[in-house]
């Protein structure tokens, strides 16, 4: 828990030389560590630094997500160099951040928020009644929630409302502390209602807010004030363990949300899974559609903000997809000394039968039969680790389950051990150590993983690690999704994106960032499989990023597994032979170790006083 008096030891004058240049040697101290010496709160350490930092990394969330941005961004300065790496899912981080859903067990949870709340405001009314009326008096004198800020600090607190909502005067009917708890017991009621439901709603936040007005008595202005004005009663009645208050927290997000944006979003109800209804599961959904709301207010207040990533292509849906005119758009081949990459598609198995997991063959057994076949001759000829992707847990479960039935799987086992990724991070984690740990002891693994799953974004497989990835189908997103045709929708009315360009482009970006797994330096090499027939069309292949269609050969096309076995063998006996670094060019292009201990030297010098 972090100490809220640490802050003000931070904060003091007579440190705060001595803290910017303590900032500056933190990068190789562990701040919980050296909080502990000098009797400070790591959390609030690492918070105050920002403002001093030459360099921030942290995730997207602190930057697009309004609810954190206003606590850990807030202190950037306007001519700060915003850069998002790996955005090549920005738009789903944006619509993310701006959704919420609401369960049966976020509204038992709320009234739980809303029984202590009520304990804690009649607890305050007797022993310091002082401080519920001083926060009255503020909010009545329409002054900003968090205190006397100004409107600009009030906007960089709350970064998602537009500036001019909060320059209104708080309504006041949820000025008093027991009339807002009120307030909220009838939303969390009528929310309770809606859940109660036999079919699929859809509704616009027009409707939907004036069904709450009808229903439960509170109106557009309350509902976009209910995120603040929980947030002020929290601080006032000094809560500060807030995951015990989290679903109150969503539910009052929900409302300042659906009161403040009439288009951009849907409110879609579902009384259970489409995949499994058999399992019933209401769930309401605010689902936002337009990326650019979450990302304007970044725009607009910074300088400069770059979008960069190793599969950001197409490059032009982007400026589309946020609203934005780019000053500068470029996109680059990578520097490579040799021909390192061997990307291939294949389309048809041994036996010429074509191979896809669309969804009229994808239970195919002649395709799954050659699925398994593929991996099978490559796992003979290719050594170190093989990582395959499949198009969803679902389909992975299903055609390991036939190649278990059929031998494939057991003979597969006989060249290399077989690991899977699970919905379980520890499960999962576990056997990517494994897997690692077969890899180094020469015997060589292979890794069945998921497109959009976490070892698709954020492992590498590099060096011995990764020698071939196999891209198994198309990674198209569950098309029957009613938040994502609500979605395609939206697009193809407001920004003329027709469906299956995005669906297309959706699934393109996927499976590039599935393939680029392999390689992550000069140094590496690795072949790349992507084994489905519609890769072979030119709409689908164009959308891959430049550095793979670069080294895409025509000879690569229209693959059958005989055919790939042979390009495998021979990319990999070239790779065998010695090469030089420097490309015969005599520049160099790969760091030695002196190389990167002179930059550390260097580092070091430039950030001394």
């Amino acid at each position: 828990m972090p100490n809220a008096a640490a802050i003000a030891v931070v904060m003091r004058l007579g440190e705060l030389k001595t803290l910017m240049l303590w900032s500056k040697s933190l990068l190789w101290t562990d701040l919980r560590v050296f909080g502990k010496e000098k009797g400070w709160c790591p959390y609030y350490l690492a918070r105050h630094m920002v403002q001093f930092a030459n360099v921030v990394v942290y995730s997207y969330q602190y930057l697009l997500d309004p609810k954190v941005a206003g606590i850990i961004s807030k202190e950037m300065q306007k001519e700060s160099v915003v850069v998002f790496d790996e955005a090549h899912n920005i738009d789903n981080v944006c619509i993310e951040a701006l959704s919420v859903s609401v369960r049966r067990q976020t509204i038992e949870g709320a009234r739980r928020n809303l029984t202590r709340m009520r304990q804690e405001i009649d607890k305050f009314k007797a022993t310091d009644a002082g401080r519920l009326r001083a926060e009255y008096n503020r909010l009545v004198e329409g002054l900003a929630l968090r205190g006397d800020l100004s409107a600009t600090d009030a906007w960089l607190a709350n970064p998602a409302l537009p500036d001019d909502i909060l320059k209104e005067a708080v309504p006041g009917n949820i000025r008093r502390a027991e009339h807002f708890i009120h307030v909220l017991r009838r939303l969390v009621q009528y929310l309770e209602g809606r859940l109660d439901t036999e079919n699929v709603e859809k509704e616009s936040p027009v409707s939907f807010v004036v069904s709450i007005l009808n229903h439960a008595g509170i109106d557009q202005k309350s509902l976009k004030f209910c995120y603040d004005r929980l947030h002020s009663l929290m601080m006032t009645l000094e809560i500060t363990d807030t995951d015990e208050f989290l679903h109150i927290q969503t539910i009052c997000d929900f409302a300042t949300l659906v009161g403040t944006y009439a288009r951009g979003f849907s409110i879609i109800i579902e009384p259970f899974d489409e995949r499994m209804p058999h399992i019933p599961d209401p769930v309401l959904q605010l689902c936002c559609h337009d990326a650019s709301l979450a990302i304007k207010p970044v725009f607009e207040r910074f300088q400069s903000v770059v979008i960069t990533s190793g599969t950001l292509s197409p490059i032009d849906l982007y400026p589309r997809l946020l609203n934005f005119n780019p000053v500068v758009s470029r996109s680059f081949t990578m520097s490579l000394t040799r021909d390192c990459i061997c990307p291939m598609v294949l389309t048809r198995g041994s036996d010429q039968l074509p191979v896809s997991t669309k969804f009229d063959m994808r239970s195919d057994l002649g395709v799954v039969r050659n699925y398994g076949r593929l991996l099978l001759e490559m796992a003979s000829v290719v050594p170190d680790g093989i990582v395959c992707f499949f198009v969803s847990y679902s389909y992975m479960d299903g055609i390991v389950n036939t190649w278990n039935e059929n031998g494939i799987l057991k003979e597969i086992m006989q060249h290399k051990l077989v690991f899977i990724e699970t919905q379980d991070v520890v499960e999962t984690t576990l056997a990517l150590d494994n897997y690692r740990k077969a890899c180094d002891c020469g015997r060589g693994a292979i890794f069945f993983s998921v497109a959009r799953g976490k070892v698709a974004e954020g492992i590498d497989f590099d060096r011995h690690y990764g020698r071939l990835v196999i891209m198994f189908g198309v990674p198209f997103q569950y098309t029957l999704s009613k938040i994502l045709l609500a979605r395609l929708e939206y697009l193809r009315d407001t920004f003329q994106i027709k469906e299956g360009d995005f669906l297309t482009f959706d699934a393109l970006r996927q499976a590039a960032q599935c393939v680029g797994r392999v390689i992550r330096s000069k140094a590496d090499y690795g072949m790349m499989i992507f084994a489905d027939k519609r890769y072979s069309r030119h709409d689908k292949r164009s959308k891959l990023p430049s550095w793979i269609l670069s080294h895409l050969h025509d000879a690569h096309l229209n693959l059958s597994t005989d055919m790939a076995l042979h390009i495998a063998r021979e990319f990999l006996r070239k790779m065998a032979q010695p090469y030089d670094k420097t490309g015969g060019t005599g520049k160099k292009t790969l760091l030695s170790q002196e190389d990167l201990q002179k930059m550390v030297i260097s580092g070091m010098d430039d950030m001394m006083f």
